[in-house]
């Protein structure tokens, strides 16, 4: 019964230690990869493809409200509807003044050559520069850059 016993034992422990040698051995050649094993550059597209662009990817027609801040007045009610055929509807009214300025101005637009910015032609005293976003617009400087600082949040017009 020992002898039994003694071979069952001895039979197992050359298992345990040929599966161990085996299992190092795959370990030793993982551990051999090197840099030369993957290529040296990825190739990945610097542009986005054109369908990635506020003009081609958004619901963007459709009106936009908010008030803009102002310098000399409570704010500056503003709504501007965007429509499908490039034109625009521009309506902003001054708030706190004695004798409210309102003021309505209708045009075209243009899509910057990204796609994600428009121009409103014709605008009196004011660049007319938006960034178009997910049911937001965003009132941009006259250099076309989003406003930043403590009333970066007062600059957005948000659809309607």
């Amino acid at each position: 019964m020992k002898k039994i016993l003694f071979a069952i034992l001895s039979i197992s422990f050359l298992q345990v230690s040929c599966s161990s040698s085996s299992e190092k051995e795959g370990r030793e050649d993982e551990s051999n990869v090197t840099m030369d094993d993957f290529p040296e550059t990825i190739d990945v597209p610097m542009n986005p493809s054109p369908a990635d662009n506020s003009m081609n990817s958004l619901d963007w027609d459709g009106t936009y409200r908010g008030t803009l801040p102002c310098a000399d007045c409570e704010g500056i009610e503003t709504e501007l509807t965007l429509n499908q055929d490039g034109t625009y509807s521009y309506k902003t009214n001054y708030l706190g003044k004695n004798d409210a300025l309102e003021e309505e101005y209708t045009g075209k637009f243009s899509w910057d050559k990204e796609g994600r910015s428009i121009q409103l032609d014709g605008l009196k005293g004011s660049p007319g520069k938006y960034q178009v976003g997910e049911n937001q617009i965003w009132h941009l400087d006259q250099d076309g850059n989003r406003i930043s600082g403590n009333l970066a949040d007062l600059y957005i017009l948000k659809k309607q």
